[in-house]
């Protein structure tokens, strides 16, 4: 049976030359490839299967078109997706950077005026999308990308797609959707069923909600994490640099209320 990589050469070798793996997450792999009509390299990220048999060809079709349509310099848009072999799929520009957790994982912490840089960034493109009535519903590093000194928001759409199949059918795949590490604390409350229906309003700072952890600054235990997932957190846990606090409270600033 041919493994993945080359299913997908073979379902798009008259659209795309797709080249090697460059990424696996906890919904999608990331292949490289090229844009055989406009010659110009892209990002293909392929559902898991199990995934993709939890969610529907239309429904993943219905929330990448409404993703597709947002245009903004801080929000990554969606080239190309469909059905291919079995395989969903959708395309983005691909970006010679890294992502914020790769910056992360390799740095640990930034400096104050670029955490702030990336946090009003990523507000900005949130600030777009809900607008246009587009919520991305997992924000956090993976979906955060950096290049050229600029954020830009991944994944548009992906994270609704499997909401809107519902929690228990998509958690009979055994893969977990979202990060209690980044949510909104009422995702995970008691009553909240994950849907738009008491969604926790917040700060743009708080939206954001690695905008302390992108400064090197955690959130807790890991206790302490499940508590603010479930709701029994009742303090918010600010950072103990003082100057963070600050840049924080400006970043809030004017930017008003939303949902994740």
């Amino acid at each position: 049976m041919p493994d993945l990589l080359e299913r997908l050469q073979t379902a798009l070798e008259s659209r795309y030359s797709v080249e090697r793996e460059i990424g696996r997450g906890g919904m999608a792999t990331v292949f490289l490839a090229e844009d055989l009509k406009h010659h110009r390299q892209v990002a293909i990220k392929v559902l898991h299967p199990e995934l993709a048999a939890a969610v529907g060809t239309e429904r993943f079709g219905r929330e990448i078109e409404i993703a597709a349509k947002l245009d903004h310099p801080h929000i990554l848009p969606v080239h190309d997706s469909g059905e291919a072999d079995g395989l969903l799929f959708y395309v983005m520009p691909y970006v010679e950077g890294e992502s914020l957790r790769d910056r992360l994982e390799r740095e640990k912490q930034l400096s104050v005026d670029e955490a702030v840089r990336f946090a009003r960034e990523v507000a900005d493109g949130l600030h777009h999308a809900h607008e246009h009535g587009v919520v991305h519903r997992d924000i956090k590093p993976a979906n955060i990308m950096l290049s050229g000194g600029h954020a830009r928001i991944a994944d548009f759409g992906v994270a609704r797609a499997v909401e809107e199949a519902g929690e228990a059918k998509v958690t009979a795949t055994g893969l977990a959707v979202g990060s209690p590490l980044y949510g909104a604390a009422a995702r995970g409350a008691p009553g909240s069923g994950g849907s738009d229906q008491g969604r926790p309003r917040v700060r743009g700072g708080g939206r954001c909600g690695s905008c302390f952890r992108v400064a090197g600054e955690g959130f807790g235990s890991r206790v302490a994490i499940l508590d603010r997932a479930e709701g029994r957190a009742t303090v918010r846990p600010y950072p103990r640099r003082p100057e963070i606090h600050r840049a924080a409270q400006e970043t809030e600033t004017g930017v008003g209320s939303e949902p994740l």
